[in-house]
Order: structure tokens, then C-alpha cells, then sequence
């Protein structure tokens, strides 16, 4: 019996939404990275010139945004397609600008009380891997399996600055790894779903693993949990 929902959580950097797409590939399920919702509302509160100060604003923002992601629609590398009122916003979303501001946005209350539906209802399709930070914590307690993916900051960041070198975009490995190490802070001071591993879930340092090895690592513990049931 494989589980019908799996929770994939972890830091930035930690190949979490790559190895969960993969993983979902090899299962033939649908894959949900919930991250996109809040870096999609970034870039509204960015194009709308609505300071994250502004938690009313924000969340009010977040209630009237149309965002929607879907199979990709562009050759490009991306794993989805994420949609802004129904404009393409896939690579926009992924800049150093809403990378700069996407934690203290999705930490406001009234942003993550207009997105948790959304993310419940995927998962409650069954046959889903939904990816974030707090799925296994708050958003889908009773998830299945639950996975925490880590690694040590340096590897997270070379991994965030290659992925912006190869979109073209202009970063050095000290800036990115500064900015990630801030956006580990805040997120684990988070007074609200605050980035930490539920205490069931397994937890799969990729520090020295590549994307092969840690997707069959991944697999082995789904095949694992059909031979002998979590409870």
C-alpha cells in the first residue's frame, strides 16, 4: 500500500520541490509545490507597490490574486507552469527581489489563512506529493508520509546560486548565501508555522547526496512504508 498523501517539507535550498516532482514522476502522482503561492503573492505585493508592512494589504491581496499552476507550458526547465490572473509568472516568481521578501510575506497571518484552503483541497484528491514548509505541521497534519529535507547552508546556497546563474540572473554565492541564511532565521522565528520537521517525519539530509540518489532514497522509504504500515 503506497501513501495516498505525502508531505515534503524543508529549507530553501534543500532540493525539496525538485526531488518531490521527480519523486511524484516515478509514482504517477500530482506534484504541489506550495511555495509558489506565497512567492506568487510576493510579486503582486511587488508589482503593486504594497509594502510588507501592510498585513490588511496583503491579505487582502492574497483573497483577490487568481493563482493557479499547472502542467508546464514552456520547454524551459520549469517543473510547473504558475499562472498570476492568468498571466505567466513561473521564472518572475524565482528572482532575488521575491526571494528578498517572500519569508516575512507568507509569515503574515491574514496571507496564510487565504491560502491553506487551496492546499488542503489539492491534498484531499489523494495520490499528491505537496511540497513546502509546514505541510506536515499545519496544513496537512495527517499526511501519510511525511518527509523533512535538509542539507548544511553552504550546499544550500551554492544550489541557489547556480539555479540563479543558470537563469541568467546576476548573484554572488556571498550575497545569496547571506540572504539565506536571514530567510532561515526568520523562518524558524516564524511566530506562525515556523519552519521544523513534525515529530513523525523522516528526515533526509541531502548534504552529500545528488537529485539521483536522493529521489531513489525517497522512493525506498515509500516502497518501505507499503510493507509495513505507518501509524
Amino acid at each position: 500500500m503506497r501513501p495516498s498523501v505525502i508531505a515534503i517539507d524543508g529549507p530553501a535550498g534543500s532540493g525539496k520541490s525538485t526531488l518531490g516532482h521527480r519523486l511524484a514522476q516515478r509514482l504517477g502522482y500530482l506534484f504541489f509545490d506550495t511555495g509558489v503561492l506565497y512567492r506568487t503573492v510576493s510579486l503582486a505585493a511587488l508589482e503593486h507597490g504594497v509594502s510588507i508592512d501592510d498585513e490588511v494589504s496583503l491579505s487582502a491581496l492574497a483573497r483577490r490574486a487568481q493563482i493557479d499552476v499547472i502542467e508546464p507550458s514552456v520547454n524551459d526547465g520549469r517543473l510547473y507552469t504558475v499562472l498570476l490572473d492568468g498571466r505567466d509568472v513561473t521564472w518572475d516568481i524565482r528572482t532575488p527581489a521575491v526571494d528578498a521578501i517572500v519569508s516575512p510575506v507568507s509569515a503574515v497571518p491574514g496571507v496564510r489563512l487565504a491560502l491553506i484552503d487551496p492546499q488542503r483541497r489539492i491534498g484531499r484528491r489523494g495520490r499528491v506529493i505537496l511540497v513546502g514548509r509546514d505541510i506536515g505541521t499545519v496544513v496537512l497534519p495527517n499526511a501519510d508520509l511525511k518527509l523533512f529535507v535538509d542539507a548544511s547552508l553552504e550546499v544550500r546556497a551554492r544550489r541557489r546560486h547556480a539555479e540563479l546563474l543558470g537563469r541568467g540572473e546576476h548573484a554572488t554565492y556571498e550575497h545569496v548565501l547571506d540572504e539565506m541564511r536571514r530567510r532561515d532565521q526568520r523562518d524558524q522565528e516564524k511566530p506562525i508555522s515556523p519552519l521544523v520537521a513534525a515529530p513523525d517525519a523522516i528526515i533526509l539530509d541531502t548534504t552529500k547526496l545528488d537529485m539521483a540518489t536522493m529521489v531513489d532514497r525517497a522512493e525506498e522509504i515509500v516502497r518501505r512504508f507499503g510493507e509495513v504500515k505507518v501509524t
